[in-house]
């Protein structure tokens, strides 16, 4: 079954890898995930998987790229997604590159696969 891409408002475009089965996270909570960042050409350059730690932050809270915040919404605990971010909501002045890793370009799209692994405060599944 070939899934379907979504495209949002932003121009943030992003598709299932794998379903959750948990709850997507509200704005303002924090969110545990994992990442790989890479340039169009699927060149890493970056990734909390080699860094051996989740990587958390606050959803809406301006503390990750626009189109990560976006895309972490739609994305339901356990589940994985493929995230198509173009350059407006990605990093509008570039990215200095880290040794042996590709430049992010100004304006540049970028692809994050992201996987939400829990919402630290929101354990209790509701009924």
């Amino acid at each position: 079954m070939k899934v379907p891409m979504v495209t949002t408002e932003s121009g943030l475009q992003f598709k299932d890898i794998k379903v959750g089965q948990g709850p997507s996270p509200p704005i303002v909570f924090q969110v545990a995930a994992n990442y790989v960042a890479m340039v169009p050409s699927w060149q890493i350059f970056d990734s909390s998987l080699e860094k051996g730690q989740l990587y958390i932050f606050r959803v809406g809270s301006d503390q990750v790229i626009k189109g990560l915040d976006e895309g972490i919404l739609s994305i339901k605990v356990g589940g994985k997604q493929r995230l198509y971010i173009p350059g407006l909501l990605a990093f509008p002045k570039g990215l200095t590159s880290a040794l042996g890793r590709p430049r992010v370009a100004p304006n540049s799209p970028v692809v994050f696969d992201v996987s939400l692994e829990y919402i630290p405060g929101l354990e209790v599944e509701e009924e």
